[in-house]
């Protein structure tokens, strides 16, 4: 294990991670619209909105507590784990990816409560829950995410592990 990974290191990660999670959620999507027969995209939208919500869960608990790792983790090589540097077990992951949502539901909440409507100003307020997010982690100790203080968890870099010498 080495030392926790810095704020820019993670923001790129996840940044990378939201191009990874389209594909998935546009699998999802195509998923929940084959199965339900929706013809039309405004009919299912609370389910399709709940069935993704559960995809995006089972991927990131999954990986979280299998691996310390989703594909875009990997990639920068971080890792999560706990606190004193074991792995994450499952109700610990599951908790996580529901705290996760804190980066977006405040300012999604703040959108609908004021009455705002538009792509333009949701992704206004999602960039601006994102920032403030971030400037809150900026206060925490060991600049953690609010989620990961919560949990008590933190994202570490992660060398790879080299492979175990082969027999000869």
């Amino acid at each position: 294990m080495t030392g926790v990974a810095g704020l820019w290191r993670r923001m790129a990660a996840f940044v990378y991670e939201g191009l990874l999670l389209f594909g998935v959620v546009m699998l999802a999507g195509f998923i929940y619209s084959t199965l339900t027969q929706q013809r039309h995209a405004l009919q299912g939208q609370t389910g399709l909105k709940v069935f993704v919500f559960l995809v995006l869960g089972v991927y990131f608990v999954w990986f979280w507590a299998r691996h310390g790792q989703t594909l875009a983790m990997r990639t920068w090589k971080l890792r999560l784990v706990r606190s004193n540097g074991s792995g994450v077990g499952w109700l610990r992951a599951g908790c996580r990816y529901v705290l996760c949502w804190l980066w977006f539901l405040p300012a999604l909440a703040t959108q609908w409560a004021m009455g705002l409507h538009g792509g333009g100003v949701t992704s206004g307020m999602l960039l601006a829950g994102i920032l403030a997010y971030v400037l809150v982690a900026r206060a925490l100790p060991g600049r953690q995410f609010l989620h990961d203080w919560v949990c008590d968890t933190c994202i570490i870099e992660s060398s790879p592990t080299p492979p175990p010498p082969q027999p000869l």
